[in-house]
C-alpha cells in the first residue's frame, strides 16, 4: 500500500503541474522570453567584444587583430605590446579612445530612445525630444565662434540643461506634467534654441569654424581621447545603468497614466525623475559627439521587432545593439571616402532613415 502510494504521488503531482500550466501558460512564456533575452545578451555582448577590436583594426595602419589584443593587454598591465610605438599610438591613443566613445554614445542614445518612447506613448520619440540637442547646439556653438573649443562639453552640456530645464517649465505652467504637453514644449524649445543657433553661425561663423561647427551639428567623432571616454562612459555607467532598473515602472507607463497609478506608480514625480536622468545622460553624450541623430529612434524600435515590448529586455539589448551599430557607422564614417571623413551623423541618417520606413512598413504603424 505505502508503494503504491509512492508511485501515484508523483503522478498526481505531474498532473497538477500539468494543470497549473494550462491555467498559467504566461509564466512559460516569461520563462522563454528570459531565456531568449539572455541568449540575445550574450550573442551581442560577443559581437561587442568582436567589433571593438575589428574597428580598431580597421584603417590604413596595417594592424592585426592578435596585435590589437596584445596591446590593450598590455596597457592593462597584463604583458608586453609587439607593436611599434608608432603602431601602438595608433591603436591606444587614436582609434581605441574613438571605438570605446562610440559604443558608450551608441549605448547611451539608445536607452535613452527607449525611456522617452516609453514616457511618452510616441513611438517617435527620440533622446533629443525635450530641445537637448538645440540646447547643446547654442553652447558648442558659442564657444567655437569665441575660439575656446576646450570648453566645448562643458558649454554643450551646460546648453543641453538649460534647454531641459525651459522644456520643464513650460510643460509644467499649464498644468501637470504630461506626454502631450512634453512633448509639444519640447517641439516649441527646440525651434527657439535651433533658432539661436542659425543666428550665432550666420552673424560670427567664419572659415575653420563654419566647418567645426558643421561636423559638431552633424555628429562626430574625430576627436574623441580619453577624457571623452571618460565623460561618456561615467554618464552611461552612473544613468544609463540605473535607467536599466526602471524596466518596471517603464512597463506600467505603456499602460496609461491611470493604469500607472493604479500598479502603484508615482506618476508626477516617475516622469520627472525619468525625463531628467534622460537629459542628464544625452546631455553628457552630446557634449562629446555632437548630434547624432536615429540611434535612439531606430534602435529600440528594431530590438523590439526582436524581443516585444517588455523593457527589462527591450532596455539592456538596445543598449547593446546600439553600441553595435555606432561603432560600425563610425567605422564607415571614417572609411568610406578616406583620406576624407564623414560626420557620423550622416551616416547614421543613411542608414536609420532606410531602415525606419522598413519597420514602418513591416510593422504597418509603430504602436
Amino acid at each position: 500500500m505505502f508503494s503504491q502510494v509512492q508511485v501515484r504521488a508523483p503522478r498526481a503531482g505531474a498532473v497538477q503541474h500539468s494543470q497549473r500550466a494550462k491555467r498559467d501558460p504566461a509564466s512559460h512564456d516569461g520563462r522563454r522570453s528570459g531565456v531568449g533575452t539572455a541568449l540575445w545578451s550574450i550573442g551581442l555582448t560577443a559581437v561587442l567584444a568582436v567589433s571593438i577590436v575589428a574597428t580598431v583594426v580597421i584603417g590604413p595602419a596595417g594592424l592585426e587583430p592578435a596585435d590589437v589584443v596584445t596591446s590593450i593587454l598590455a596597457h592593462l598591465g597584463l604583458g608586453t605590446s609587439p607593436l611599434t610605438p608608432l603602431q601602438d599610438g595608433i591603436v591606444w591613443e587614436l582609434r581605441m579612445p574613438r571605438v570605446l566613445t562610440a559604443a558608450a554614445v551608441g549605448a547611451g542614445l539608445a536607452i535613452c530612445g527607449v525611456v522617452m518612447q516609453a514616457l511618452t506613448r510616441n513611438p517617435l520619440a527620440d533622446p533629443y525630444l525635450l530641445g537637448l540637442s538645440s540646447g547643446a547646439s547654442v553652447g558648442a556653438v558659442v564657444v567655437i565662434v569665441l575660439g575656446v573649443a576646450l570648453a566645448l562639453p562643458f558649454a554643450a552640456f551646460l546648453g543641453a540643461l538649460a534647454a531641459l530645464a525651459a522644456t520643464l517649465l513650460l510643460s509644467r505652467a499649464g498644468g501637470a506634467i504630461t506626454p502631450t504637453r512634453t512633448v509639444l514644449a519640447g517641439l516649441a524649445v527646440s525651434s527657439v534654441f535651433g533658432a539661436v543657433t542659425s543666428l550665432i553661425i550666420f552673424w560670427s561663423a567664419t572659415g575653420d569654424s563654419y566647418r567645426e561647427i558643421l561636423n559638431w551639428l552633424l555628429g562626430s567623432l574625430a576627436g574623441a581621447d580619453w577624457p571623452a571616454v571618460a565623460i561618456a562612459g561615467a554618464a552611461v555607467l552612473l544613468i544609463g545603468l540605473p535607467l536599466l532598473g526602471s524596466a518596471r515602472t517603464l512597463d506600467a507607463f505603456a499602460f496609461g497614466d491611470t493604469a500607472a497609478a493604479a500598479l502603484g506608480v508615482h506618476v508626477g514625480r516617475s516622469r520627472v525623475l525619468l525625463l531628467g536622468a534622460t537629459a542628464l545622460l544625452t546631455g553628457a553624450l552630446v557634449s562629446v559627439s555632437g548630434s547624432i541623430g536615429f540611434v535612439g529612434l531606430v534602435l529600440p524600435h528594431a530590438v523590439r521587432l526582436i524581443v516585444g515590448s517588455r523593457h527589462r529586455a527591450l532596455l539592456l539589448l538596445s543598449a547593446l545593439a546600439g553600441a553595435v551599430f555606432l561603432l560600425w557607422a563610425d567605422t564607415a564614417a571614417r572609411t568610406l571616402f578616406d583620406p576624407r571623413e564623414l560626420p557620423v551623423g550622416i551616416i547614421t541618417a543613411l542608414i536609420g532613415g532606410p531602415v525606419f520606413a522598413i519597420l514602418l512598413l513591416r510593422r504597418r504603424g509603430l504602436t
